[in-house]
């Protein structure tokens, strides 16, 4: 291995990337841009928010943007294909000729992919062709879905792929502590923990409402809600047998669920009982977060859940599975419980707990309430932005390295090569 000279010693310490002098510039990949769609859209649309009020310059490239009157930032569209059975998402199929040329024109800093989708790959191509940084951000645990349908074959395809994409990042960015260290058993590499905020602001106990209850026919009731789309990978089955439950024991207890999905008419069909406000966003969702009286969420799928954080801020107990996400947010009995995942008794008995016990309900409430609202999303941003900056750094200086480190006659050779 060739000697590092002071010279070079020199030249390496006073390596500066041009975002030092310059705006930082980011590039990002999303499967889906649409607005208030999933906790995905959610999350990258708070970034966003923050993001502005930063001196940093960024796109995006996603399969779904909204028009562009609604753009807070430039969005430029892939081809894609609507996804099998689930007509509300789509799947990008290339990233054609104007993203390369998008890109060229841009001159990112670092490139930024939340999803593991062709659009990702796409990414990953470029940047090894242009010779930038890329990081990912894990969003969703794609792989847990495939071990809810006790699939073995595709979760172990599912892990081999996730290991293949991700190794291929220079950080793989992760909300929760439980889902990093599964991630890290299955050899992916690379990873930091970056966990989501929340808007105290949007989501806060201020917008509790008398009349709600009223409104939705609920009034004198304690209320369980649930937030979140309507697929069975949420464990809804698991929601359903336990509000059958609590409805055998007790008829002042009502279930709310606010979210739509492709089962939401098998839902309606198990939850005769159940009221379903379809999707709600805004000023309507903060209104049934503080509004209600228990937060149920029995998803086993999260890599953070974003709802639960949310239920916190508006001042409501939540009641989730003590799996993935939730598992790194809540203290059992302090801020939360956990229950056993796909356990309905477990949620009855805990449901029900809460539904008694006022005195607990309102002591736990005030906790995770307190907890919410140190989790600022300025901080998490902040934090992003710095860890961009290193990695853009490390890989600046490994690149001039590796430049350094070549042989005298290879770097004749490549001058012979380039003319110069």
């Amino acid at each position: 291995m060739a000697r590092t000279s002071d010279r070079d010693k020199s030249e390496l310490k006073n390596l500066k990337t041009e975002t030092d002098s310059e705006r930082l510039r980011i590039a990002f990949f999303s499967a889906s841009m649409k607005p208030g769609q999933d906790g995905v859209t959610r999350v990258l649309y708070k970034i966003t928010d923050k993001l502005l009020d930063r001196n940093v310059e960024f796109i995006f490239f996603s399969a779904v943007v909204p028009e562009a009157k609604d753009q807070p930032v430039p969005m430029y569209k892939v081809p894609s294909m609507v996804v099998p059975f689930y007509k509300d998402y789509r799947l990008s199929v290339a990233a054609d000729i104007q993203v390369n040329t998008v890109l060229r024109k841009f001159k990112p800093d670092i490139l930024c992919v939340n999803s593991p989708c062709s659009l990702g790959w796409a990414a990953f191509y470029y940047a090894r062709h242009v010779k930038l940084p890329i990081v990912a951000h894990y969003h969703t645990h794609f792989v847990s879905y495939a071990g809810y349908y006790k699939v073995n074959l595709l979760r172990d395809l599912g892990w081999h792929y996730m290991k293949m994409f991700y190794n291929n990042m220079q950080r793989t960015f992760v909300p929760s502590q439980p889902i990093v260290d599964e991630l890290s058993a299955h050899g992916i590499r690379d990873l930091c923990l970056l966990p989501h905020g929340v808007d105290c602001e949007m989501f806060s106990r201020r917008f509790h409402s008398t009349a709600w209850k009223q409104s939705i026919g609920v009034e004198g009731k304690t209320v369980l809600l649930y937030v979140g789309r309507l697929v069975w990978e949420k464990d809804l089955a698991t929601l359903a047998a336990a509000f059958a439950c609590i409805e055998r024991q007790r008829d002042d207890v009502a279930l709310v669920l606010a979210g739509d999905g492709p089962i939401r008419k098998d839902l309606q069909h198990l939850l005769h009982n159940a009221i379903f406000l379809g999707h709600k966003s805004g000023s309507d969702l903060a209104e049934c977060y503080a509004s209600a009286d228990v937060f149920v969420f029995p998803s086993t799928t999260e890599t953070f859940g974003m709802v639960t954080l949310e239920a916190m801020a508006s001042g409501i107990v939540p009641v989730c599975a003590n799996a993935g996400g939730a598992a790194g947010i809540l203290v059992h009995g302090e801020t939360g419980f956990l229950a056993q995942p796909r356990d309905a008794e477990d949620f009855t008995r805990l449901c029900l707990e809460l539904v008694i016990n006022t005195e607990k309900r309102r002591r736990m409430a005030n906790a995770a309430y307190q907890y919410a609202q140190l989790q600022s999303w300025d901080t998490i941003v902040d934090r992003m932005l710095g860890e961009y900056m290193h990695v853009i750094g490390d890989y600046n200086r490994s690149r001039a390295e590796k430049r350094l480190r070549k042989p005298r006659r290879e770097k004749k050779k490549e001058k012979v090569q380039t003319g110069l």
